[in-house]
């Protein structure tokens, strides 16, 4: 029986790590080979990517921003930069109309600054922030830049101190920070009150299915569809294999050279040839089926070597 290789995007519900979500869906397809392609906080709801198999080998080959839901109260400051902590300052905020904020979130969109929270999986001399501030440990993040491709306020009440907006940012963004960051500017403190992922690269909420219930034994027929992983790379160009001795020579890891038909090399839509190269040098190897057989990269003679392979011979 042919192993699952492919995603399956939960619909992340409240309360639950990421890595809770893996670990059901390791007992309902009886793999350990299960991995999430980004983590959300416990409390954060929506679009959670999960490779199965042997995808989980291209989770870092997967491109595009992630797009949020969320509220920030404004008033308050948090030491985890949401509800989930400690109110450490509170403040009334100011009357002010949506257009003042519309035109103050223009300070937070573009290419900006941001430090992480405190809380936050922040590698530290090899140790993660949250450990730190869990210890009461003093210490300050340095401030990153990220790119904010889209901050629509959506609704804003002037008697509850809630903004509702809509983002779509870069990897890497806290929207947690954007949060603070709003209402540091504003003049009374913010923290984020909730928030839903709408997507995750090329994942949406339309991919999307409810996490399994936690059962001993699972019915092949009630498992969540495995999707085809090939829809979600569109943007890496593709090459196909047409022999079985190519098939041999990149399962053995060899490269191969199509210098003589160039033609072979189906560039995406999202690469562009300039000076006999492409931007993103990352290249998909199928069959003649559209199976991924895995990554390779492209050298300057024309040829494709190997990073991933998948069913290698040894």
């Amino acid at each position: 029986m042919e192993k699952p290789f492919g995603f399956v995007v939960i619909d992340k519900p409240s309360g639950l790590t990421s890595h809770d979500c893996v670990n059901r869906l390791r007992k309902v397809f009886g793999l350990k080979k299960i991995g999430h392609t980004g983590t959300l906080d416990p409390a954060v709801t929506g679009v959670l990517p999960i490779a199965i198999g042997d995808a989980t080998r291209l989770i870092s080959y997967l491109q595009g921003s992630k797009a949020y839901t969320g509220i920030i109260q404004l008033g308050a400051t948090t030491n985890t930069d949401d509800m989930q902590g400690e109110i450490i300052e509170s403040k009334v905020w100011p009357l002010i109309t949506q257009n003042d904020i519309n035109s103050l979130l223009e300070n937070f969109r573009g290419e900006i600054l941001q430090k992480p929270p405190i809380f936050s999986s922040v590698h530290i001399k090899g140790e993660r922030a949250y450990k730190k501030a869990r210890k009461g440990e003093k210490f300050d993040l340095i401030p990153k830049k990220v790119t904010i491709n889209k901050l629509n306020l959506i609704s804003w009440s002037q008697n509850k101190g809630e903004l509702l907006v809509d983002v779509d940012c870069s990897t890497g963004t806290y929207i947690r920070s954007l949060a603070r960051d709003i209402g540091d500017k504003i003049g009374c403190g913010g923290y984020l009150k909730r928030l839903r992922r709408t997507k995750a690269h090329n994942f949406n909420e339309n991919h999307s299915v409810k996490l399994p219930e936690k059962l001993d034994f699972y019915p092949d027929d009630y498992k969540p569809k495995v999707l085809n992983p090939n829809i979600f790379f569109k943007h890496l160009s593709s090459f196909e294999l047409i022999s079985e001795e190519e098939i041999i020579s990149w399962r053995s890891g060899r490269k191969i050279c199509f210098k003589n038909n160039i033609k072979r090399l189906k560039v995406s839509k999202n690469n562009e040839f300039e000076d006999g190269s492409i931007h993103n040098n990352n290249i998909l190897v199928l069959n003649k089926e559209n199976k991924i057989l895995g990554v390779a990269c492209l050298d300057e003679s024309f040829a494709i070597k190997p990073k991933v392979v998948f069913n290698a011979i040894c």
